[in-house]
């Protein structure tokens, strides 16, 4: 990995273990302005709670930009702080868009290697459970799983969230 100013790291972990609030606060860390690059649409009344609700926990200072596929490309475009929440809607949307997820990844490993500020990007970590019952379930399992690897291989931090608790699993706390 080229050497370079700007920390990323990886905050991945379960449904509601607090990794977006810990994201949040670790941007919040570096001075302002902070860009939240969110992937999420809000397709049904649940998923449009979900979003008002970080909205209103984030407050004004924080300016958002809706990127449910071009991720790269909002992240070149954001010279301060950013977080990136979250990569599995991200990636569940490549599929469903039938994008060339492969490329969109290296895309998106450039972006975060050439990155100057920096960046906090969210995960979920789905292969602690069942086996999926359906080829289509078990194929966003693994590609989840691989596009875990290949940003935890390029960040500087990963850290694992477990009941509200950081767990720094790569790089300095």
């Amino acid at each position: 990995m080229a050497s370079r100013a700007a920390q990323s790291t990886l905050v991945i972990g379960g449904a509601r273990s607090g990794k977006s609030r810990h994201a949040e606060q670790l941007i919040m860390a570096q001075p302002p302005p902070w860009m939240y690059i969110a992937t999420a649409e809000s397709w049904d009344d649940e998923m449009k709670a979900r979003i008002a609700e970080h909205r209103s926990r984030r407050g004004e200072r924080w300016q958002t930009v809706e990127a449910p596929l071009d991720l790269a490309a909002s992240l070149q475009a954001a010279p301060s702080a950013a977080l990136v929440d979250c990569l599995t809607l991200w990636l569940s949307n490549l599929m469903l868009a039938e994008r060339d997820i492969d490329a969109e990844i290296l895309r998106l490993e450039q972006i975060m290697d050439a990155r100057q500020a920096p960046l906090v990007l969210v995960s979920n970590e789905v292969g602690s459970g069942i086996v999926p019952d359906n080829a289509l379930a078990r194929r966003f399992r693994d590609l989840q799983g691989r596009l875990n690897q290949r940003i935890a291989a390029s960040a500087d931090r990963v850290v694992l969230m477990v009941a509200g608790l950081p767990m720094v699993l790569k790089g300095q706390p």
